[in-house]
């Protein structure tokens, strides 16, 4: 900055002593300028330190070098050019500033002259008005003379009317008990002109007091009493029309133009009152036609009341809603064709007796059902609600169409409303359906202690009346429920389908009583079918299977009412009865061959073949019974039955009662095995297959272990065990021994090496394996001594 200074103080252009001296003058100009703004606005220091800054930091940025300082002049001349013309702008502003305020200066002496005068003036009507106080007395009397005046003449112009109006009210009141309305009306009407015509005048000439109107209400009593014995008349004539208009609907017509008479004059009267042209009658405005509309409502709901209402429990609700429906429809006949006729086109009496309609009808069929309903009669609710009152005969006739918009009239019963019915519907036809259950349960443990054979149906297959009942009804109640629509049916279908699993815990439970009490011996109970009522039993379950599928078909969602909480699985249920009976049958099986399976395996049995003959023999009537039973379980009852058999010989097999002492007697021995085998293999080979093999064969099972004792060459014992044991990997070493132990011929060395084999063979059940020697118990061994069994000396 000093060598801007220098620069400055140097160059030519300062040198003038014209352009230092305007210099100076301005630097000083602007320093008192800048000390009274500085006193003026506090801070205008700030700003001047500011500005100072700003430029002190343009200057070092535009002279920073010294060759920049020849540029100083003419930067010192166009900031003085800039100078001046900014202090010439502001002179013509503050000039022009001051011009305008010596107008306002100017306008305000103007106004302050014009208030002098009107100042004045007010003084003047002020001195005028109190010399004048005298007079303005005088003309009060005359005021008050005057408004009597005027009392009296109005007095005098309605004397006639006051005199005539007790004969008018007496003609009238006539008129209106001979029907005649309008006429009667007519003479109103006069009657209340002359009362508002009297009213206006009191309080137009000097407002009106309270006595004075009390005195003409009380003169006027009768024409109010009147009008509402009019009132009554006309409503009645309104109330009626629906039955007498067909008859006679003149009273009608007269009753709609003294509406429309009366709506016109609450009309012109309220018009008057908001243009305070007079105040409002009393007794008006009478709203007679929104009393119209309230009186047909009325009268529909006294229609409705009309229909008998003593049989409308039970069957006889349903003929109640007929009748409703034809009185509905008939009355929509009179409205649509006769009354709207009869009324402006604007009342749209047809859609206001359809509101009316429907209102009512609300109201009357919430009540029904808050009742305690039975299924019949909400399935008649439901029905008439959602398929009767929505058909063609009712809300989509072609009259009611062209009348009201789609979803005009709403719901008759809320969405809320339909769904606590059709619950109350569903609990009602679930207790229905569970006594009837009980019921069906109770006849057939009777029919299973009688002393015949259960029935058979048209294959030939035991039956008896329980699943057909079942079915039935359950099919029944879906297809009622599904003329209501598909979300009952399936929410009775679900029901049904849980109350079908409940029957069928307690069917079970059932046929496991009815076991205990056979197996506690015939002489607690006829027990002689047994057998043939558990075969029944499983057809039975067959055939509920079947029409338990048959219905979840029909169903269309699995989120249904109140069952969705614990669902419902009668197939599992069904399954379980299943196994329990089958079980139950082949445990009778057991029971029947019981006392011929000691015979097995015995010398006897070697040598005479007793008792496989008698067994084939009770199975064979076993498996004749059990052709009575439908498929898959017949084909069940048969495997399970060779399985017993099998399982059974290989158990008398393995109690040791009869060991070989010789070649002779293990050909014997197997021979008979052979026998038994082919015996088995006859018996079983003839039955119904249903077409897929089992993956292990239990009638393979006798001849191997035939082979194992007829085998001649003890070395070969190994090889023959061990695909003894890949067929059948559940034999246990015990049961290998034991059958080395009836050949009675094998040294300890080929014991040891079978048995080392048979372990080091050892794999696990492969899936789906069906063992035979895994619940065959084996008996113990008995020690052996090696003293010789002598009594001792």
């Amino acid at each position: 900055m000093e060598t801007l200074t220098d620069g400055m103080s140097t160059s030519p252009s300062s040198s003038s002593s014209s352009s230092s001296s305007s210099a100076d003058d301005r630097a000083s100009k602007t320093e008192d300028y800048a000390t009274v703004m500085t006193e003026v606005w506090p801070e205008a220091e700030r700003a001047e330190s500011l500005a100072r800054g700003a430029a002190l930091k343009w200057a070092s940025g535009v002279f920073c070098r010294p060759e920049h300082l020849e540029q100083v002049s003419q930067y010192r001349k166009r900031e003085s050019r800039r100078t001046t013309s900014i202090y010439t702008r502001l002179k013509s502003m503050v000039q022009s500033h001051l011009e305008e305020v010596g107008r306002c200066m100017e306008q305000l002496r103007e106004a302050q002259d014009e208030l002098r005068q009107v100042s004045d003036a007010l003084k003047k009507a002020g001195l005028e008005y109190g010399h004048n106080q005298d007079g303005l007395k005088n003309l009060e009397r005359l005021r008050e003379v005057s408004v009597n005046h005027g009392q009296l003449l109005a007095a005098v112009s309605n004397l006639p009317r006051l005199y005539s109006m007790h004969s008018v009210v007496v003609e009238t009141e006539c008129l209106v008990a001979s029907q005649r309305l309008l006429e009667a009306h007519a003479r109103l009407m006069d009657l209340e002109r002359w009362q508002d015509d009297i009213l206006w005048q009191i309080h137009g000439a000097a407002g009106m007091a309270e006595s004075d109107q009390e005195l003409v209400a009380k003169y006027f009593s009768d024409v109010s009493k009147l009008g509402e014995t009019l009132g009554k008349e006309l409503w009645a004539v309104v109330s009626s029309a629906l039955a007498v208009a067909r008859q006679n609907p003149t009273p009608f017509v007269s009753a709609v133009r003294i509406v429309e008479r009366e709506e016109a004059m609450d009309r012109i009267l309220l018009e008057r009152v908001e243009g305070k042209v007079q105040p409002l009658p009393p007794g008006r405005p009478r709203r007679w036609r929104a009393r119209f509309f309230q009186v047909l409502e009325e009268a529909v709901s006294a229609r409705f009341h009309s229909v008998s209402y003593l049989h409308t429990r039970g069957p006889g609700l349903a003929g109640h809603l007929s009748a409703l429906q034809h009185t509905i429809m008939a009355d929509l006949a009179t409205v649509r064709h006769l009354l709207e006729n009869c009324v402006p086109p604007h009342y749209c009496l047809t859609r206001a007796y359809l509101r009316a309609s429907h209102h009512c009808l609300h109201a009357h069929l919430t009540q029904v059902c808050s009742w305690d309903l039975e299924s019949g009669e909400i399935f008649a609710v439901l029905n008439w609600v959602l398929h009767v009152y929505n058909s063609p005969q009712m809300l989509s006739h072609p009259d009611v169409l062209n009348v009201l918009k789609g979803g005009e009239l709403g719901l008759l019963i809320s969405t809320e409303g339909l769904e606590q019915l059709q619950n109350k519907y569903v609990q009602s036809v679930r207790k229905s359906v569970s006594a009837w259950m009980q019921k069906a349960l109770q006849v057939e443990l009777q029919d299973w202690q009688r002393d015949q054979e259960p029935d058979t149906d048209h294959e030939g297959f035991y039956t008896t009346s329980l699943p057909t009942i079942i079915i039935q009804m359950l099919e029944e109640n879906a297809r009622v429920a599904f003329i209501i629509g598909q979300s009952l049916r399936d929410q009775t279908i679900q029901m049904g389908l849980y109350e079908m699993e409940n029957l069928l815990n307690r069917f079970r439970e059932a046929l496991v009583e009815f076991g205990k009490r056979h197996r506690s011996g015939p002489s607690n109970s006829n027990n002689h079918f047994y057998l043939h009522y558990l075969l029944a039993s499983i057809s039975n379950c067959i055939v509920l299977k079947k029409g338990t599928e048959s219905l979840q078909q029909q169903q269309s969602s699995r989120e249904l009412g109140q069952f969705t909480r614990t669902p419902s699985n009668p197939l599992a249920a069904l399954e379980r009865t299943v196994r329990r009976a089958c079980r139950m049958v082949i445990d009778q099986l057991l029971l029947d061959l019981k006392p011929f399976l000691t015979g097995l395996v015995t010398r006897h049995w070697m040598v005479h073949g007793d008792p496989v003959p008698k067994l084939c023999r009770i199975l064979e009537r076993h498996l004749e019974l059990y052709s009575r039973v439908r498929a898959p379980c017949r084909q069940r009852l048969q495997e399970e039955a060779q399985w017993l058999m099998v399982v059974e010989y290989v158990k008398a097999l393995m109690q040791k009662r009869l060991l070989c002492r010789s070649a002779d007697e293990r050909r014997k021995f197997a021979q008979q095995m052979v026998k038994d085998d082919q015996q088995f293999r006859q018996l079983f080979n003839g039955l119904e297959s249903d077409g897929s093999a089992p993956e292990v064969n239990p009638m393979a099972v006798l001849p191997v272990l035939a082979d194992i004792i007829r085998l001649k060459d003890p070395s070969m014992l190994p090889l023959v065990v061990s695909g003894l044991a890949s067929t059948y990997p559940d034999i246990s070493e015990e049961q290998v021994s034991v059958l080395l132990d009836i050949r009675g011929d094998i040294s300890r060395d080929i014991r040891g090496s079978v048995l080392d084999l048979l372990e080091q063979s050892a794999n696990p059940l492969p899936v789906g394996y069906r063992p035979i020697f895994i619940d065959i118990l084996v008996p113990p061994s008995s020690m052996t001594f090696c003293l010789p069994s002598t009594k001792c000396a």
